[in-house]
């Protein structure tokens, strides 16, 4: 099986500065959806796909058949449109294996139902480090990164690594380590082990927060993030690097949507059950956080 260079297709989604990014081989060929959104009015409680329709479109439009539908950690800033995008045009819903540790982290936040599990079975397929699986003429190695969670992966295919939060652009920095969990060492390695991989390696962000006004940026290099990362470019070391993040994340509020995503996210994007009158509801813990 080759690992040739792969076709990317990005599509942001500037509610949450989220990318969700398409990889596939060729027209005609197979792909997967990385880091899909499901829009989300937090005023009323609302859902959408017309963002997460954009990318079946494209699929549709190129023709591909989608394998996989992969996450790189149960995110806290969106929602997850896995469950639309799977209806939509299939393939199979992946994360990290590591993903029961967070789930049995919010169900006792939460008080979730007795019944939801924490064995991550709610996801068709959970990677570890190291695992390969074929996509069409390519193939996906899994990359565990801890660190923003413990359960984060990134997914390196062909020149091409799709990063989740581990990284963001060299003018922004890294993802935060404060949730239950993250740990500011465990980031500093892993990004380590991005920027290990040769100098023109691709890496293709889930945010963007531009601090001036230039265009978001969806992917730069290993070079670029080793030279200009204002928080790990060469040179800083991992003490360093720990007292930059931990000072910061001291600072930083909590993401808008955290209460919802990762509620909605720990169950593979589904939304909860409906309760007896039909409705379904997430819940807002009170001085719990």
């Amino acid at each position: 099986m080759r690992s040739a260079s792969p076709r990317v297709q990005s599509f942001f989604h500037a509610p949450t500065w989220t990318f969700t990014h398409v990889v596939y081989d060729q027209a005609g060929g197979h792909a997967a959806v990385i880091d899909p959104v499901l829009d989300f009015d937090p005023k009323s409680g609302r859902t959408g796909t017309a963002s997460a329709q954009q990318v079946v479109d494209f699929i549709r439009h190129q023709q591909l058949t989608v394998q996989w539908v992969l996450e790189t950690h149960a995110h806290a800033d969106h929602l997850s449109s896995a469950p639309f995008v799977h209806e939509q045009v299939g393939g199979t819903v992946g994360i990290g294996h590591g993903i029961g540790q967070v789930q049995r982290t919010f169900k006792a936040l939460f008080n979730l139902e007795a019944g939801f599990a924490v064995d991550g079975s709610q996801f068709g397929h959970q990677f570890r480090d190291g695992e390969v699986v074929p996509l069409g003429s390519l193939q996906i190695e899994v990359m565990h990164v801890p660190g923003h969670t413990p359960a984060d992966v990134a997914y390196k295919v062909g020149d091409a690594v799709f990063v989740g939060d581990t990284l963001f652009p060299p003018d922004v920095g890294t993802a935060r380590c404060d949730f239950p969990g993250g740990s500011a060492r465990a980031l500093y390695r892993s990004v380590q082990r991005l920027l290990a991989l040769p100098p023109e390696t691709r890496l293709f962000m889930c945010h963007d927060y531009p601090t001036t006004d230039r265009p978001v940026q969806a992917m730069n290099t290993v070079a670029e993030q080793r030279r200009a990362n204002i928080h790990v470019h060469e040179g800083v070391s991992e003490a360093d690097f720990v007292a930059l993040r931990e000072a910061r994340d001291a600072t930083l509020q909590m993401p808008q949507l955290i209460l919802p995503s990762i509620q909605v996210n720990i169950r593979a994007g589904h939304l909860p059950e409906p309760e007896a009158n039909g409705v379904r509801y997430l819940k807002v813990p009170i001085n719990a956080l």
